[in-house]
């Protein structure tokens, strides 16, 4: 494009000195050419257009701040794009008249929202402000881009041409570069007139076959050879399906059929007796370096050729003819080739070491519905291998797979929506899906009547097509990106449809997309309001492990709402998700429904229906020889469970207490935090306490501060609070833990908000013994309480302002906080909206008050006006 207007653009001067484009014909179809290629650059693109320009591109607009959206930050007469280079510098920047863009994708919108004046824009682009700009504009538009795929330099005009504009006068189309085995590169310019080699004197020839044949004997012997092989393909093939692939079907075609085609043809190839070998063989190799994906697995391969099996130089000899057969031979071998186990690697290894994969994919171009069907029913096997999906994808497989998601033909919808579903297990796969439109098309498949009784042939093809669909869906739904895509493309909507069909292969993949999709509010909030959670309990009491695994998980993230916890009680969910408890041998069955009832038991309803199922002591039978997912939901179940205090016994009748102080040893932090908000709400019950106490089990939850997890230290912390209030000694139980005190201190340093709220509950228990808060003052907890008075967190607030409380009860402590400058901040806690930040202020304050110092500076803070209105 650079050249083209560098060599093709005809440009006048105007009266101020600076060179502008001429008024002209052709400059007009440069322009509309330029503006055509910016438009679309973005989205055919998307990642080359977010590349960043080594110099910006800056020119006058038209535009000003007002054309601008909310997408940008705008100040007045300024705009600036929030993207930005590794600089820090906009990507784009408007001071009228000025505009700076440094990409093609800012680019991209800047043209777009200049509406009815896109060609003025361009124009002006092109023209600049300096002739040095325009020049490098002109010749290095493309290279300013790091490392640039050459392939996006092979541009196709609209009359079909690839050669630039001022080539195309001379009837040149395109320009080609081949490698020959034999001889060296080959440089060649094709054109209306014939084909002929660059840069030295050479005959026209009137194809490319021609040229090629003159110039590579290698070539030229195997073009004329082409017609015996053709001869020996079907004989070939009569031969090895016979011999080899016993279907009745295919033998029955192969004798009415072929029979009197290839009669001659097989007397001729055992005649000749020539050898298979001279078929010509394809050196095309697949080859792939990713390393960045996260199902990494090496490849494993036999150590010489001697040890593959018989099938894998079979299946080589099938691709090679399906490479040069017609649209009959490729059919055929393609049903030879399905007739092998692909789902054996040695198998799928062998399609893809000959380049069978490139043919693969390129039949899905072609416009033979049984080729392209053919093709995908073996893609669809093959794609199971995690190195034929990459390749798959580095080939460009997945966007031709994609086009036929459009085809009238039901078939072939189902077969490449199932193939998405394969190829689509690894992230670039899934991003490749969203970034050429096949979310859409995905979720249109999904357009059906699932819950019929009684369906016709034409129906259940519909039916299957959303079948396939789905399972997409779900492969894709591993990316948070494609998650709102599908949002965003109704697909809510339609797997609520689905989600009543009385198929339980239609409902796995579409509850496994729910529950996938439920980690998002959106979807949670969705299923809550298009009345599936109805549908999911219902599903629950299906005799399918499976689907009901995928009921309890999506259940188990959607009940993180409270109306979805009401609404799994009221439609009788509760019972079946305790009678999965008894499948304990399916531990991802086991895992979700654990998951659910942990999440349904934060309302103290769902826990009163519970105990009339005896849900809690099933659960403390899982607290041992259970995998760590399960645990931490069943841990997790037990502490909610144990808010209410007549489960508190149950839980210490059935030897639960001993369960959990040995969980505490774990390393697992998820169960961790479980275990010691469990431990801590059975503490508050004396009887739990002693045997806690008498296990080590305090001990084991301080030692839980020292964990680098903050979630683990604060739960750890909450749960001393009530280990140190229900002791019978708790003084001396805390000075017995060795460094203890010094451990709680140091973690007033924490910048986690819950972290240091916990600690401040913590200090402010201790505290109340006085030989424990001279220790914590040696430790100087005076100093780093204060430090944190400045918060504006209320739940910190409330228990600092505890904790210091507390704290004043020692020596010259109140003196202390009062030289340290806590009073101050506390006065200002009184004006929080919250009582509870209220209460404990007051009795902070209260302490304080009884130093002198601290009465004038609160008096000073306006304290008896702020204590009025608190009141």
């Amino acid at each position: 494009m650079g050249l083209s207007l560098t060599r093709a653009a005809q440009w006048t001067t105007a009266a101020s000195g600076v060179d502008k484009l001429a008024p002209t014909p052709m400059n007009e179809s440069l322009l509309k050419e330029v503006l055509c290629f910016v438009e679309q650059f973005s989205s055919q693109h998307p990642q080359e257009a977010e590349l960043v320009f080594e110099e910006p591109l800056q020119w006058s607009t038209t535009l000003v701040a007002s054309d601008f959206k909310t997408d940008y930050d705008i100040s007045d007469l300024d705009v600036q794009s929030p993207e930005k280079d590794n600089e820090g510098r906009p990507l784009l920047q408007l001071f009228p008249p000025t505009v700076c863009v440094r990409s093609f994708s800012q680019l991209s919108k800047l043209v777009k929202l200049a509406d009815n004046k896109k060609m003025e824009e361009v124009q002006a682009c092109l023209e600049g402000e300096h002739d040095d700009h325009r020049l490098k504009f002109e010749s290095d538009l493309f290279v300013q881009l790091p490392s640039f795929p050459c392939s996006l330099l092979d541009y196709v005009f609209s009359n079909g041409c690839r050669a630039p504009p001022w080539r195309q006068v001379l009837n040149e189309i395109c320009y080609l570069v081949i490698e020959p085995c034999d001889t060296e590169t080959l440089y060649i310019t094709c054109s209306t007139a014939g084909v002929f080699l660059n840069g030295q004197t050479s005959d026209v020839f009137e194809d490319i076959g021609a040229l090629l044949k003159s110039t590579s004997p290698h070539f030229a012997q195997n073009a004329n050879e082409q017609v015996l092989m053709q001869m020996q393909l079907s004989s070939i093939l009569y031969s090895l399906l016979l011999s080899f692939y016993v279907l009745s079907y295919m033998h029955t075609f192969l004798h009415h059929y072929l029979r009197s085609k290839v009669h001659y043809y097989i007397f001729f190839f055992v005649c000749s007796k020539t050898p298979a070998g001279s078929v010509p063989v394809d050196t095309f190799s697949e080859s792939s370096s990713e390393s960045e994906e996260e199902e990494e697995q090496s490849e494993r391969r036999p150590e010489s050729d001697t040890d593959l099996p018989s099938e894998y130089w079979q299946i080589q000899k099938l691709v090679k003819y399906l490479k040069v057969g017609d649209q009959t031979a490729t059919v055929l071998t393609l049903c030879a080739i399905m007739d092998f186990n692909l789902m054996q690697e040695t198998c799928q290894l062998a399609i893809r070491d000959v380049g069978g994969l490139e043919v693969l994919i390129n039949l899905l171009d072609t416009d033979e519905v049984q080729c392209k069907i053919g093709s995908l029913k073996i893609l669809r096997k093959i794609s199971h291998n995690v190195h034929i999906r990459r390749a798959i994808v580095d080939m460009g497989g997945l966007q031709s797979i994609m086009k036929n998601l459009d085809s009238p033909v039901k078939d072939l919808k189902a077969l490449d929506a199932e193939t998405i579903a394969n190829v689509a297990r690894f992230r670039r796969a899934r991003r490749t899906v969203r970034q050429y439109g096949g979310i859409k098309k995905l979720v249109k498949l999904l357009d059906c009547v699932p819950n019929l009784a009684n369906l016709t042939a034409e129906q259940e093809k519909d039916v299957e097509v959303a079948r396939c669909g789905t399972l997409a869906l779900w492969s894709c739904s591993k990316s948070t990106n494609n998650k709102e895509a599908i949002r965003k493309a109704g697909g809510v909507f339609m797997l609520g449809r689905l989600l009543k069909s009385p198929h339980e292969n239609m409902l796995i993949p579409v509850v496994g997309t729910l529950q996938e999709c439920a980690s998002e509010e959106k979807y949670r909030i969705a299923i809550q309001t298009e009345g599936m959670i109805k549908d999911l309990v219902k599903n629950l009491s299906r005799d399918n492990d499976e689907l009901q695994m995928h009921c309890a998980n999506a259940i188990f993230k959607c009940a993180q709402d409270k109306q979805t916890r009401y609404l799994v009680r009221q439609y009788k969910g509760l019972q079946p998700l305790v009678s999965l408890l008894s499948k304990a041998h399916n531990k991802q069955l086991l895992a979700a429904a654990t998951g659910a009832i942990w999440k349904c038991s934060i309302s103290v309803e769902n826990v009163t229906k519970f105990q009339e199922y005896k849900a809690l002591e099933t659960l403390l039978r899982l607290l041992t020889d259970q995998p760590e997912e399960v645990l931490v939901n069943v841990v997790g179940a037990v502490g909610e469970f144990a808010q209410i205090p007549d489960n508190k016994a149950t839980i210490r009748n059935c030897g639960g207490i001993r369960s959990l102080v040995n969980l505490l040893t774990g390393t697992n932090q998820a169960l961790l935090v479980n275990v010691t908000k469990a431990v801590g709400a059975c503490a508050t019950d004396m009887d739990n306490m002693i045997i806690i106490d008498k296990l080590d089990g305090v001990r084991l939850v301080w030692s839980l501060l020292k964990n680098p997890c903050a979630d683990v230290q604060s739960s750890a912390a909450w749960a001393l609070c009530q280990c140190i209030e229900n002791a019978k000694d708790a003084g001396e139980m805390v000075r017995s833990l060795v460094g203890g005190l010094e451990l709680i201190v140091n973690l007033l340093k924490s910048t986690n908000n819950e972290v240091l709220a916990s600690i401040c509950a913590a200090i402010a228990k201790i505290a109340r013994n006085e030989e424990n808060l001279a220790v914590l003052t040696d430790h100087g907890v005076v100093q780093l309480l204060t430090k944190l008075t400045n918060t504006t967190d209320d739940r910190l607030r409330r228990h600092l302002a505890e904790a210091v409380g507390h704290c004043c009860m020692w020596g010259s402590n109140r003196a202390s906080f009062g030289d340290a400058g806590a009073v101050a901040p506390l006065v200002h806690y009184l004006k929080s909206k919250d009582k509870a930040v209220h209460k404990t202020t007051a009795m902070a304050l209260y302490q304080l008050s009884r130093d002198p110092n601290n009465c004038i500076t609160m008096h000073d803070r306006g304290v008896v006006k702020v204590s009025r209105c608190a009141v």
